[in-house]
């Protein structure tokens, strides 16, 4: 599954409630950040009560914090000034433990930067095709800037895209977040903007 959207869209909050789903079911979940550290979003469940950190102490969530390692490359690419550091896409399940079966990967635009939009969606399909090889259900968010920076691409790889959009209501005038749902294979998609909210529980639809 694909997540876009604009800032403040929620599509973190969405990763973290689809994690703390996934765990409360019984899946061993790993959330793969590449923008917060773990204790970032410890605070944002605890916004919303989901206490995360039970899922954490009970093995059945964790956290792989890429923004210290994303940090250290660029760091390298300025002081040698190369361009070989591309998007790498298979780092991201390459260190998954061998029962993880729910990934969450928030946010891979953080990792495609110097990518030609042929070479993003070579990635992009392969990271795909190999979380279906080791049948890993997973949440890919991607922010619309990247999104729209390779045409929208990364809808042709997924097997369902929803995006997440803030907009002004023409008949009350109010700011709104609306859902669309792009794409879900095998399934009868509403083709209507789907309103929802963020409020003390989490991103619910209305």
């Amino acid at each position: 599954m694909l997540i876009t959207g604009d800032a403040g869209s929620g599509k973190t909050i969405f990763g973290l409630q689809f994690a703390r789903s996934s765990c409360a079911q019984g899946y061993k979940t790993v959330y793969i950040t590449t923008e917060e550290d773990a204790s970032d979003l410890y605070t944002q469940g605890d916004t919303f009560n989901w206490d995360l950190k039970s899922y954490t102490e009970n093995d059945l969530l964790s956290f792989n914090e890429l923004a210290g390692v994303r940090a250290r490359v660029t760091e390298a690419e300025m002081s040698i000034d190369i361009g070989a550091m591309k998007g790498n896409f298979s780092k991201f399940i390459n260190e998954l433990p061998d029962d993880t079966q729910t990934v969450i990967i928030d946010n891979i635009g953080s990792y495609t930067a110097k990518l030609t939009p042929y070479e993003f969606r070579d990635r992009f399909d392969l990271l795909i095709y190999d979380l279906k090889k080791r049948n890993i259900t997973a949440l890919v968010i991607l922010d619309s800037a990247t999104s729209k920076e390779f045409n929208e691409i990364a809808l042709f790889s997924v097997y369902g895209a929803l995006r997440l959009m803030k907009r002004e209501n023409p008949y009350t005038g109010r700011r709104e977040r609306v859902m669309d749902i792009v794409k879900m294979r095998s399934t009868k998609t509403p083709t209507q903007f789907m309103s929802y909210e963020i409020d003390d529980t989490g991103l619910k639809l209305i």
